[in-house]
C-alpha cells in the first residue's frame, strides 16, 4: 500500500529541513499530530526513535531507518502484521526558482494485514499526510521552526 503527495513550499531549504525534523514540535503545526516524544537526544540521524500520537490512534514509535541531510529522512514503525514508513524528502527548485522547495511526503505499508489495515485507516492515513504537507507549507512561509 502506498500514498504520496508533493506540495512546493516558499522557503529555503534549511528552514524546511529544520522545521521537518524537530518532530518534537509537529503539534504546533500539523493537526494529524498531537504529540511526538523524541526517545533520544540530539539531532535526528538513522537510529533516532520517537513516540508519536495522532488523533483517533493509539501511540507508535518510529524509528528513523535512513537521512540524508537536507535531502530526506524516512522512518518506520512495526506492529504486528505491519510495518508502516514514512518517508520526506526535499527537493530544491531550479536556481532561477528563488528559494522554493518541493516536499515529497510517503506512506507505505507492508506485511501480511497490510491490506486490512489500508481498508480500515487508509483514508485517515491520506488525511494525515496531507496535513502535515500543508502545515509544513504554512509554518515554513510564516519562518519555519522557531514560529509559533
Amino acid at each position: 500500500m502506498h500514498h504520496e503527495t508533493s506540495i512546493e513550499i516558499a522557503a529555503p531549504p534549511d528552514v524546511v529541513w529544520s522545521t521537518l525534523t524537530d518532530v518534537e514540535r509537529w503539534p504546533e503545526w500539523t493537526r494529524s499530530v498531537t504529540k511526538v516524544e523524541r526517545l533520544d537526544d540530539g539531532d535526528l540521524r538513522v537510529g533516532s526513535r520517537a513516540r508519536v500520537r495522532q488523533p483517533g490512534t493509539p501511540p507508535l514509535a518510529w524509528e528513523v531507518t535512513e537521512l540524508v541531510p537536507r535531502e530526506s529522512f524516512s522512518w518506520a514503525s512495526k506492529v504486528p502484521g505491519v510495518t508502516t514508513t514514512g518517508g520526506h524528502r526535499l527537493a530544491a527548485g531550479p536556481a532561477d526558482s528563488g528559494e522554493r522547495v518541493t516536499v515529497t511526503l510517503t506512506l507505505d505499508q507492508e506485511g501480511f494485514l497490510a491490506p486490512v489495515v489500508w481498508r480500515l485507516m487508509g483514508s485517515r492515513s491520506r488525511r494525515y499526510v496531507q496535513l502535515e504537507a500543508e502545515g509544513l507549507k504554512r509554518r515554513c512561509e510564516a519562518g519555519g521552526a522557531g514560529q509559533a
